[in-house]
């Protein structure tokens, strides 16, 4: 069951990046911090027989499954299956501004129909049982009334009993603005994220948009519940998640240091080699791990290169590491 603690800091899920190998070297950082995966739509699960996409292992635990979708009844039961499968909790997406998620009318589009999120989400707790069920938004999208749209849509999300809510602290702009400038152009307004918490106190606010380091997330928690990390968690994992344990959480941290993260990933990659993966859906999410220090350019050159050749091994990860190795020596 999922602990209320472990959504003081939590890896935002992302497309493409957030599988299971990724989670796998998250959770080997930290123990403590809610890891997501990639948004699943409820359409493929129940319409398109993809029930894969569910897979994940059970050391990953916390892990909580994102859902894209506006059909209560297909969101109901694919939130059903989430459960079944083991998920700590079920995410429904109200934040994605891709053109892809808008043709479908979920994501960022769905805060112009709060009644509907509303619908959703009662469906999603009803089918949920014990697990919590949890929305992700943004503040508002195109020309809405930030100040107006949240807190109304707060308001409606506690109503059809979900309590938790994490909030990128930006508009969408489904016009005019692709998805990546969509993370970037929109200005950052935590102050409405943090007036959130001050108005719904009985929620639990996650705040979420340009947090790029330990110490703002820790600034962050004096004002919300918990904070959501996306692209920083992913491109600098070993600044923003290896000490995490022992600074949010007062827990012990499971590795010594950067080196021992990267082995401990080598049962998991020997694993995955002898069921017929390759070397680079591993390790691809591994290039940051030394940002920053001395031969971390080595460590990714080796790594980016090896890792993408026919059979290549375990063998790769250790030639890589020599680089960060003899640069501290």
């Amino acid at each position: 069951m999922l602990k209320t603690q472990h959504a003081r800091l939590s890896v935002a899920p992302m497309m493409d990046w957030t599988d299971r190998h990724c989670r796998a070297f998250h959770r080997v950082l930290s123990r403590q911090v809610l890891l997501y995966t990639e948004m699943v739509t409820a359409a493929a699960l129940i319409r398109g027989g993809a029930r894969h996409l569910l897979d994940f292992d059970t050391r990953e635990h916390p892990v909580a499954l994102q859902l894209g979708g506006s059909d209560p009844a297909e969101l109901a039961e694919a939130t059903r299956m989430g459960v079944d499968r083991g998920y700590a909790e079920v995410n429904l997406n109200v934040g994605c501004p891709s053109d892809r998620v808008q043709s479908g009318s979920f994501g960022a589009i769905l805060m112009e129909t709060p009644v509907l999120v509303a619908d959703c989400l009662r469906a999603m707790a009803d089918a949920a049982g014990s697990v919590p069920v949890t929305m992700k938004s943004r503040i508002g999208v195109d020309e809405q009334e930030a100040e107006q749209v949240l807190p109304d849509l707060l308001a409606r999300m506690g109503d059809a009993g979900v309590r938790r809510v994490q909030i990128h602290a930006r508009k969408a702009w489904l016009q005019g603005l692709s998805p990546k400038e969509n993370r970037d152009i929109p200005p950052l307004d935590y102050s409405l994220v943090h007036a959130m918490k001050a108005r719904f106190p009985e929620l639990h606010i996650s705040i979420n948009g340009g947090i790029a380091t330990l110490d703002e997330a820790v600034e962050q928690l004096k004002h919300v519940d918990g904070v959501m990390i996306g692209r920083a968690a992913y491109h600098d994992p070993g600044n923003v998640l290896l000490s995490a344990d022992s600074r949010v959480f007062g827990q012990p941290c499971p590795q010594a240091d950067r080196v021992a993260a990267a082995m401990a990933m080598v049962p998991h990659i020997k694993a995955h080699l002898a069921d017929g993966g390759k070397l680079n859906q591993v390790t691809r999410h591994m290039l940051g791990l030394f940002g920053g220090l001395p031969g971390a350019r080595g460590w990714r050159r080796t790594l980016s290169e090896g890792a993408a050749k026919p059979g290549a091994g375990a063998d790769v990860l250790h030639a890589a590491l020599d680089h960060v190795v003899t640069a501290a020596a």
